[in-house]
């Protein structure tokens, strides 16, 4: 393992803090002539509105304009990055859909950039992008660098993830009984408690006091808004 993996990995274990882990992994993107590194995470629920963090280092004007005129809606590498886990390479193709944000995000030295998203076992999303003012991003260089900037990738998001998602999704600590998760199972497959309670052998009345259960524990209004949160955070 080399030396710049060691330290990220040290600064993980005892870091709880996502600006000192930022940090450190901005001055990697440094090392590898990258001005600017970002990350933006989000999670799986709500699922019409879930939660979205976004830490980075670019300049204050252009962090300032692209929460205001709410970007993230129109970016196009966070539309690649929820639909694919393949990395990008920021050029006019990718931004065609979205011209005058490209012509804006240029206007403060972003011009040349890669990203790629990651998504843990509970449905959170990162994505994590490194860009810079000068020099085209070349052939020989991604190939050069390509294996270290998908473990960076992979490891901010494990890290960040960890450390963010812990305010953001209480719903991480729940614990379901083997019989809840075979409940909800049942449920999400589209089977009432009369079905789920022949299938399982035990009492409709069980069944609907072990959804119960799973609805105050989400603390959800019905079965179906707890199937889905436990579908989407995979705990079934």
């Amino acid at each position: 393992m080399e030396s710049w993996q060691e330290d990220l990995i040290q600064e993980m274990m005892v870091s709880q803090c996502e600006d000192r882990f930022f940090k450190k992994l901005t001055d990697i993107a440094r090392n590898m002539d990258f001005d600017y590194c970002a990350y933006g995470l989000r999670t799986p629920i709500p699922v019409s509105n879930p939660k979205i963090v976004l830490i980075n280092n670019y300049p204050s004007e252009w962090k300032r304009r692209y929460h205001t005129n709410n970007y993230i809606d129109i970016d196009p590498t966070v539309k690649h990055g929820i639909q694919s886990l393949d990395p990008i390479i920021w050029d006019e193709k990718v931004f065609a859909t979205a011209p005058e944000f490209w012509e804006e995000a240029r206007s403060f030295g972003l011009h040349w950039g890669w990203a790629q998203s990651c998504r843990d076992v509970h449905g959170v999303m990162g994505m994590l992008t490194m860009a810079r003012s000068e020099e085209p991003l070349i052939d020989d260089e991604l190939r050069e660098k390509a294996e270290k900037m998908r473990w960076l990738a992979q490891y901010s998001h494990v890290s960040l993830s960890h450390i963010i998602s812990k305010d953001l999704l209480p719903e991480l600590d729940i614990e379901l009984t083997k019989r809840e998760i075979k409940v909800l199972q049942l449920t999400a497959d589209g089977k009432t408690s009369s079905e789920i309670s022949r299938i399982l052998g035990i009492a409709e009345r069980t069944v609907n006091y072990h959804i119960n259960n799973t609805i105050r524990k989400f603390g959800t209004t019905n079965k179906v808004a707890a199937t889905v949160r436990a579908a989407v955070l995979g705990l079934l």
